[in-house]
């Protein structure tokens, strides 16, 4: 019996010297960051380290009591690190991760099997939204990510997805800066731009998706706090409209299109004849003006002559008549010739 027990000694050492001193020490990754809970609790820091959190200021003022998590001990990559049984490492991988906006990480079936993801816009229009989106664990919330929620992959979707939708439902296409509307007199009316008239709001967001997802950047600064996870980018890449009203807004469109040009073919032949005819007011005044600089220097001389006195005009007389009387012996001789 004595051997027995002293077998049973022998293992039950063995074993929790592999269990609990062996199998004790563990290392974290260069994409990895690990919290350590003691009892349950995690390692926290203390108040005089913990730093303001700068992600607080896009939160609503009534959220930031809710969402104020304390800021917990960060283990770096590294080791080998030594734990005691009661205590237990939760490890996170940091590295950028993309998934399909679309995918329902509850029910695979919903948004077409994740393949779209549906919204209305402002006009009544249902339209089928397709991209990615980029997230990363924040290092600096791991506390939120770890102990804060269930699933923050899918608390974080479903709040993407909803500043999506409503965004969708109340988006209007930016006025361009540095447009000013045209100068109207009686004789010309304003012209009208395809861009303003056209009023669909599909055609508004396929132009503008660099500021929808730039848009969608800004909203979603707040998840780092809500739920631990940064988003880095949101890329939508394709508005599709329902089939049945694909064909009217392609014919909408081409006359949108054809409406521009024709606007722009008439302004462009407004602006040739208005350049024509500055160019012929400028040549018919240099004409005028190069009449008129004989008759002022005529006036000029008749002028000073005047002040001269009566015995210079007769001289001036005198010379114009000589002058006319060579000129008339001249043709005479070539005449005679």
């Amino acid at each position: 019996m004595s051997a027995v027990l002293i077998g049973i000694m022998m293992g039950f050492i063995g074993w929790f010297i592999v269990r609990y001193i062996m199998l004790s020490f563990y290392t974290v990754n260069q994409n990895e960051r690990a919290v350590k809970t003691i009892f349950g609790r995690a390692e926290r820091l203390p108040a005089s380290q913990a730093a303001e959190d700068p992600f607080t200021e896009f939160l609503r003022p009534e959220e930031r009591e809710r969402y104020r998590y304390p800021q917990v001990r960060v283990i770096m990559p590294g080791g080998p690190y030594f734990k005691w049984p009661w205590e237990r490492i939760h490890k996170v991988s940091i590295a950028t991760q993309t998934i399909n906006m679309a995918l329902d990480l509850e029910d695979p079936k919903a948004n077409g099997g994740g393949t779209f993801l549906e919204a209305v816009t402002k006009d009544q229009l249902n339209v089928g939204l397709k991209g990615q989106i980029r997230y990363r664990v924040s290092e600096r919330h791991l506390y939120p990510y770890l102990f804060g929620v269930k699933n923050p992959v899918v608390h974080v979707m479903g709040y993407f997805i909803s500043i999506l939708r409503e965004r969708i439902a109340n988006f209007e296409a930016p006025t361009p800066l540095g447009i000013l509307p045209p100068i109207t007199t009686e004789l010309s009316a304003p012209a009208a731009d395809s861009s303003i008239v056209s009023g669909v709001s599909i055609n508004d967001l396929r132009k503008n998706l660099r500021d929808l997802n730039e848009h969608m950047d800004r909203e979603c600064l707040s998840s780092a706090v809500r739920y631990g996870i940064v988003l880095d980018a949101s890329l939508i890449t394709e508005i599709d409209a329902p089939r049945e009203v694909e064909s009217a807004m392609a014919a909408i469109n081409t006359a949108h299109n054809q409406v521009s040009s024709d606007i722009s073919l008439a302004q462009a032949g407004a602006d040739q004849t208005i350049v024509q005819s500055k160019r012929a007011v400028e040549i018919e005044t240099l004409k005028a003006q190069a009449e008129v600089e004989p008759l002022k220097a005529l006036a000029e001389q008749l002028h000073q002559l005047d002040i001269s006195g009566p015995g210079a005009l007769e001289a001036y007389l005198r010379n114009v008549r000589l002058n006319l009387f060579r000129k008339a012996e001249r043709v005479i001789m070539e005449v005679e010739r």
